[in-house]
């Protein structure tokens, strides 16, 4: 789709390469989706960094550290009683599995419904964690895809595999072009398509069929 490419090389041409996600190894990435749950990356960096600093960030240690001692390194991030079990259970999880490095070996369609059944992972902390983490080529969607996707007239649905089917329809099968359209949507949502948008300056105003009339006011569609 023509649309969905131009919206590309202009938000690139703006914003530049994102190089997300940002994580030392795969593993501090997959632990980073699970904190990201209902906050901003942000709180995520502060949880992370406490985790690093008490020495348990590791698929073992966060599986023997004592929950409320977790929950209190990762306050930063929000929900953070939840999130600690959700830490622990993931862990656990993939301990089982024999870590990171046999995640990687499974292809994507039987890897992602076993993410999807444990507790705490949702299809965008799954993708997340596909995509960034083990190379898997499948598109992120968050809630500023679905705004962004909607204002501009890309579809006009709600639903997280339709939007995810879309643009995996549209666009080239390519794990780096989904790492980097779903960064620039991030960045394009948190700068200019927000709430109430920015839509003079944004850089992709002249495709969005949602932008107010010159003069009208910003309101938030």
């Amino acid at each position: 789709m023509q649309k969905l490419k131009s919206i590309y090389n202009k938000l690139l041409k703006h914003f530049g390469p994102q190089h997300w996600w940002p994580g030392d190894t795969p593993f501090e990435i997959m632990i980073g989706a699970i904190l990201t749950q209902n906050t901003n990356w942000g709180n995520v960096e502060k949880a992370i960094d406490n985790l690093k600093g008490a020495r348990v960030l590791g698929a073992r240690d966060l599986g023997k550290i004592n929950l409320k001692k977790l929950g209190e390194l990762i306050r930063p991030s929000g929900y953070f009683r939840v999130k600690a079990r959700k830490l622990k259970v993931f862990c656990r999880w993939l301990i089982k599995q024999g870590g990171v490095r046999q995640l990687k070996k499974q292809n994507i369609q039987s890897l992602r419904p076993q993410l999807l059944e444990i507790w705490g992972i949702g299809p965008e902390t799954a993708d997340s964690m596909l995509c960034y983490a083990l190379d898997k080529s499948t598109f992120v969607v968050d809630a500023y895809t679905k705004r962004i996707g909607n204002r501009v007239g890309l579809f006009k649905f709600q639903d997280y595999h339709q939007i995810k089917d879309f643009f995996e329809q549209n666009l080239p099968k390519d794990l780096d072009l989904y790492k980097e359209y779903h960064a620039l949507l991030v960045e394009l949502g948190k700068n200019y398509c927000k709430p109430k948008p920015v839509c003079d300056s944004c850089p992709i105003n002249r495709l969005c069929k949602k932008k107010p009339l010159r003069g009208e006011e910003q309101r938030a569609c």
